[in-house]
């Protein structure tokens, strides 16, 4: 066997080229199991992600279609003159919730000013009121709350049911995505050796049958996977915010009950104008001036329609709790898959011997194995007998999804406390994230930012964590200024060093 590169030079059953081959075919096995491995966690989560996905959306529909099913029977002309205001207002919802970049906040406040200038206009038809009239009029009735106390109200409850959904369906297919593409992280050059050397050594020595030591898979596994096994403090961060944000959805931020009764907060809304008409209109004229009667006025009976009509919202909330009940207990044991990989492998797998067995192949011969096994991690493997790796040199495809763990549980961190940050512009499939921070008009001032519609969409390889929020935008970006200006003058310090 002096002609062998990887496999003890004693006498053997391999040439040079069979001893290639076993290499080959131990790294394509291997990383062939790796990416089997990957494959059970990505179904997982992905399935997860469709099945609360599938829920919320359904939500939004019979929502939606509750409100076209009444509200012509309801209201007459108030609504069949302002169906697109209604159609719109569900679409941005779905927009943003699918990962648009839109403001959500402003797309409410946009939705209500539209319809009562809509509303205004049709309970007052013998004047004739023009755009700029509207202007006037609908600063003069924001301090009257025309709508009553829904519109804040609505507000507060939707955005935080609304990021926070969107960051939790999110977060299972960032979590799904980095499984797939750590798993296809390559092996290395020492990594090849040592996985022929565990797994087809003992056939060159006549020792097919000979199972490898069990700590002696794990040397092997621990030292090849030490950049894999680095991602198990953000991957536990992720699961461990996916499980929080669940409690929430199921709890404070009740998707159910929110996303569930918009159109019966609409129609309480439009209750609450129809019933202070008078009183707003008195108001507005006040403030803005007579408007010049029309010569057209009105016959329809549509508008002195009151809304009476009782309108139900079909509760889910057991198919929510069950939902989130199966997604905790399947995240929770996702927590340590990083760092139990590798006995999984060699159990599972390589099909190791048990630790105790004195007749199992060490990576020399028949025997027991005396190195004790390594650590979890890159800055462990500086002494692993079995693989030489370079704790200096981390894989930077490994780091960047570290990366983008850290981003999406910071997402999730926010969305807990009821705030939004920046994700990338996506399609429909939810490959992306959204924009638009949110919060209680008592704790925060007004937006800065453009209305939605003249809005452009961002897109950028790591999201921004600055929101467009009315006071989170500012606050949570002082911690990446201020590592930002820390780095400078890191750099600077360090030119005026040398």
């Amino acid at each position: 066997g002096e002609h062998l590169r990887i496999c003890p030079q004693g006498y053997t059953c391999c040439t040079s080229e069979m001893e290639e081959n076993f290499a080959n075919k131990s790294r394509s096995e291997f990383e062939a199991m790796m990416k089997e491995a990957g494959r059970a966690v990505q179904t997982t989560l992905t399935a997860q992600h469709r099945s609360f996905d599938s829920y919320f959306q359904d939500l939004l529909n019979k929502s939606e279609k509750a409100l076209y099913d009444a509200f012509p029977s309801m209201y007459g002309e108030l609504y069949t003159q302002n169906m697109k205001v209604f159609k719109d207002l569900y679409s941005e919802l779905r927009r943003y919730y699918r990962g648009s970049n839109i403001n959500l906040e402003e797309a409410l406040n946009e939705f209500w000013t539209r319809l009562l200038e809509r509303l205004f206009k049709l309970l007052n038809p013998q004047y004739h009121i023009t755009d700029e009239y509207l202007d006037c009029m609908v600063k003069h009735a924001e301090q009257h709350k025309p709508f009553g106390e829904v519109p804040r109200d609505l507000k507060v409850k939707a955005t935080r049911a609304f990021i926070a959904a969107r960051s939790y369906a999110q977060g299972f297919l960032v979590g799904s995505d980095v499984v797939k593409k750590v798993s296809q992280v390559s092996l290395s050059h020492e990594c090849t050796r040592a996985i022929m050397k565990l797994m087809y050594c003992p056939h060159c020595r006549g020792m097919s049958s000979v199972k490898p030591c069990n700590n002696y898979c794990l040397n092997v596994v621990k030292g090849c996977l030490a950049n894999q096994a680095d991602l198990n403090t953000e991957w536990k961060y992720l699961m461990d915010s996916l499980v929080v944000v669940a409690d929430r959805i199921d709890g404070p931020y009740n998707v159910d009950t929110v996303i569930g009764t918009i159109h019966m907060r609409i129609a309480e809304a439009i209750s609450n104008l129809q019933e202070n008409k008078d009183s707003l209109t008195t108001k507005v004229f006040q403030g803005c001036g007579n408007p010049k009667i029309s010569t057209k006025g009105s016959s329809s009976e549509d508008k002195k329609r009151r809304g009476k009509v009782a309108l139900e919202a079909k509760s889910s909330a057991q198919a929510l709790e069950m939902l989130v009940l199966d997604a905790k207990g399947n995240l929770t044991a996702l927590k340590t898959y990083w760092i139990t990989l590798p006995s999984s492998l060699c159990s599972k797998k390589v099909m190791a011997s048990s630790a105790a067995d004195d007749k199992c192949w060490n990576g020399m011969t028949k025997g027991s194995y005396l190195p004790e096994v390594m650590g979890d991690g890159l800055a462990n493997q500086i002494n692993n007998p079995e693989v030489e790796v370079d704790i200096t040199k981390p894989d930077m495809t490994i780091r960047q999804q570290i990366m983008q763990l850290k981003i999406m549980t910071n997402r999730l961190g926010n969305a807990n406390i009821g705030n939004d940050v920046d994700f990338q512009d996506a399609s429909d499939d939810m490959s992306g994230s959204g924009s638009g921070d949110s919060c209680p008009d008592d704790v925060c001032g007004k937006r800065l930012s453009k209305s939605p519609s003249t809005r452009q969409p961002e897109t950028h390889a790591i999201p921004k964590q600055s929101g467009h929020g009315i006071n989170g935008a500012s606050s949570r970006s002082l911690p990446s200024a201020f590592l930002l200006l820390l780095s400078v003058a890191f750099i600077a310090a360090q030119h005026l060093w040398r």
